[in-house]
């Protein structure tokens, strides 16, 4: 099932979010940058995309993951993990960027930077409680159930 989104050029030199292959569930995102940007290690910046979006449903958002390309072979990811972007919001996508590696990296204008994900999401509403119900899991966490 496909689903109609809507993409602004906020940029004229901005290119629109294009999948790779037929079935691939993110779509990249490109630098719309006028000049090289070079990544020290441990540095971080914020590249723009050059696009807006407007999400077919109020049930969705775009979420930007990093390229598996730049962060296994150059270890460029997303400096907030995932990029969250709500389906309300009108503004340009910018990707945060971090260099986790011990090399410089050089971001080129319109190279492919990160991938987005249109995905489902529910609108939880939150209820205070004194007491939650019991699990056979209970409060174990961060290497409870073993090392497999």
């Amino acid at each position: 099932m496909s689903e109609l989104v809507k993409v602004k050029k906020i940029k004229e030199n901005a290119v629109l979010p294009k999948r790779a292959t037929a079935y691939a569930a993110g779509a990249d995102l490109y630098a719309c940058i006028e000049e090289p940007v070079t990544l020290a290690p441990s540095a971080l910046a914020k590249i723009p995309t050059g696009i807006a979006v407007e999400l077919p449903r109020a049930d969705m958002a775009a979420f930007l993951f990093a390229r598996s390309g730049l962060g296994v072979k150059h270890g460029i990811t997303l400096s907030n993990g995932v990029g969250v972007v709500d389906s309300d919001y009108r503004g340009e996508i910018c990707v945060g960027l971090c260099n986790v590696s011990d090399e410089p990296y050089t971001i080129q204008p319109q190279e492919r930077i990160a991938q987005m994900v249109i995905m489902p999401v529910v609108q939880a509403d939150f209820e205070e409680a004194d007491a939650l119900s019991d699990t056979a899991r209970g409060q174990g966490g961060f290497g409870s159930s073993g090392k497999m």
